[in-house]
């Protein structure tokens, strides 16, 4: 509790340099340390006090620039006034300082220069959630919806409120998946290429033993694992079950950790490559070698995905598979304003984007050492 009123101090400090014109929009912010310093705060309670202003949007992030002032305030960008009195409403999955705030601000940024209010909600990845955030945009007669689905791997208990929508004939938008029973208009990126080019990577750099940690309750996951597969088939290598770890949403902060600690604790079976379905599990990878005095590259390589800020934020910067992140979320609010004003129905009804995933290599990868190809066969 202490740790959470933290935070709000430091968050109502900052909006109020803000509100007071102190730092103006545009305008970069303190860097982390020097608030950790000015408040003298853990640097956790600095990253959830700024992560709550940029998903509130009182702040956006540059990746390798820092923290900036947004163009207008939060409250501004929560009304459902606009210049054509239309309101797009946007629900994610997850609000955490990664790669969704810049997908809203690309979103935001087009949205607000062509006269539309947004009205913006986050699931948790819990259907239950989803369902009260899908209950309040209908209520709030939205005039289009941008949704990140919800447990995409699974069946989904909400798909009457989008058939409800499609009724209504209130357009909606999918991104980054799709539920495959309602196939409908959506922007994604080819996982299942990124998963393949992450560890077609390693794999060219000698790298034999190699596990993948994939999350197996949406389906990018599931696409990303399909990718490390084929890679493997591709290169003629052998493969076995013990070389993929999955978890879900509830297993990410505990389970995961506990079962690859074992692995790597493991002489026999440590691999000397790990591919990760995202930068966040990298970092979190990364500190857990770090506690176990594991280097990286020199003992175990380490690939991410999302291509994020976190890839830069450690010593060690991760290499990582492209996201489109603010590109995806300005096409989406040009798909969007198009589909709410009818322009193109026909182009617009069945349409869908797919982006590339390309690898972006740091020193977070090397090629595998003689004496740990020589067990090549031991997972």
């Amino acid at each position: 509790m202490a740790q959470q009123t933290k935070a709000s101090m430091v968050k109502q400090k900052i909006k109020a340099w803000i509100i007071e014109g102190k730092v103006l929009p545009g305008e970069k912010i303190y860097s982390e340390n020097e608030l950790v310093k000015m408040f003298e705060v853990s640097r956790h309670t600095v990253r959830q006090a700024v992560g709550d202003l940029v998903h509130e949007g009182w702040l956006y992030r540059e990746q390798g620039a820092g923290t900036f002032v947004s163009n207008k305030p939060a409250q501004a960008q929560s009304q459902p006034v606009s210049l054509t009195g239309k309101n797009i409403g946007v629900i994610t999955t997850y609000i955490s300082d990664y790669i969704f705030p810049s997908i809203i601000k690309g979103i935001e940024s087009y949205l607000s220069a062509h006269g539309y209010s947004l009205t913006f909600a986050c699931t948790d990845n819990d259907p239950e959630k989803e369902k009260q955030c899908l209950e309040a945009m209908i209520n709030r007669n939205i005039d289009g919806l941008i949704v990140e689905p919800t447990r995409s791997s699974s069946y989904n208990p909400n798909l009457h409120y989008y058939l409800e929508m499609e009724q209504n004939n209130t357009p909606y938008l999918m991104i980054n998946q799709y539920y495959p029973q309602l196939n409908p208009p959506n922007i994604i990126l080819n996982d299942e290429k990124g998963g393949f080019v992450a560890t077609d990577h390693l794999i060219k750099l000698g790298h034999q033993k190699v596990i993948g940690l994939f999350k197996s309750d949406d389906i990018q996951g599931l696409n990303r694992m399909q990718g490390f597969i084929r890679a493997f088939r591709e290169n003629n290598i052998p493969f076995f079950s013990e070389m993929i770890v999955t978890y879900t949403t509830e297993e990410k902060e505990e389970t995961l950790p506990h079962r690859l600690k074992e692995i790597l604790l493991s002489e026999e079976n440590r691999p000397t490559g790990i591919v990760c379905y995202n930068d966040e599990i990298a970092i979190n990878v990364l500190n857990l070698l770090r506690e176990l005095e594991i280097k990286v590259p020199d003992d175990i390589s380490i690939v991410g995905y999302d291509d994020s800020y976190l890839t830069e934020a450690s010593e060690t910067k991760i290499t990582s598979v492209t996201h489109p992140k603010m590109d995806m979320g300005i096409e989406a609010a040009k798909w969007i304003v198009a589909a709410v004003e009818k322009r193109d129905k026909e182009s617009i009804e069945k349409w869908q984007k797919i982006y590339d995933p390309e690898l972006i290599i740091r020193n977070s990868t090397s090629a595998v050492k003689r004496n740990h190809s020589e067990n090549k066969h031991v997972i």
